[in-house]
């Protein structure tokens, strides 16, 4: 059985950040995994930015309720989920994601969890496992499914590399000047072709 996995920002949803960014003014929160390599040191960084403008998980909910789909996402997992499983694997947190996956119509997703105090404020981040993406494309293995997995951003790569099969979507040119043997879409079309010639092998 084939089993496929995606990374959700970038892939599915617009990055969350980069719109708390822009409805806040706030530059430094455009930085993500595109430039970031090293989650917890971006997070890290993105909870004292919270802090030091006395933002609170409900301002980013806020956000993400005004947010939707890419154009083309749905129909594009649509069909992906009529042919094959789905699971997204994501390092946002439950937190960001329900009302994203509302949209989406409910698929899977494993993500993590963030830690909140009495008065809204985001405390820390909590990991449920540190290089999450590629050991849950291990456990798939382990079960005996052929995994193909797909994102955008650093923190996709060692996944599509444990895989089966994989690819880049949409990924910033550095990161495709440094992965040049790694499958490349740039359009739901292409990116639907590529996981079809993988499920047919």
């Amino acid at each position: 059985m084939d089993i496929v996995c995606l990374d959700l920002e970038g892939v599915l949803v617009p990055e969350i950040w980069i719109n708390v960014a822009e409805r806040t003014g706030i530059e430094e929160l455009k930085i993500t995994t595109r430039d970031e390599p090293d989650y917890d040191k971006l997070m890290g960084g993105r909870i004292k930015i919270l802090e030091e403008h006395n933002l609170k998980l409900k301002d980013i909910q806020n956000v993400i309720a005004k947010m939707g789909p890419l154009e083309g996402a749905l129909s594009f997992l649509e069909s992906l989920r009529s042919m094959t499983q789905v699971v997204i694997l994501s390092d946002t947190f439950s937190e960001f994601a329900s009302p994203l996956m509302r949209q989406l119509n409910w698929p899977t997703i494993f993500c993590n969890d963030l830690e909140v105090d009495t008065e809204n404020r985001i405390i820390r981040h909590r990991m449920r496992l540190h290089d999450g993406k590629k050991k849950a494309i291990q456990a798939l293995k382990s079960l005996n499914y052929r995994t193909f997995a797909a994102g955008d951003s650093y923190n996709d790569l060692t996944m599509i590399q444990e895989a089966d099969g994989g690819c880049l979507f949409r990924a910033p040119q550095t990161i495709l000047e440094q992965y040049p043997d790694l499958k490349i879409a740039e359009t739901y079309d292409e990116f639907l072709k590529i996981i079809k010639e993988f499920i047919g092998r």
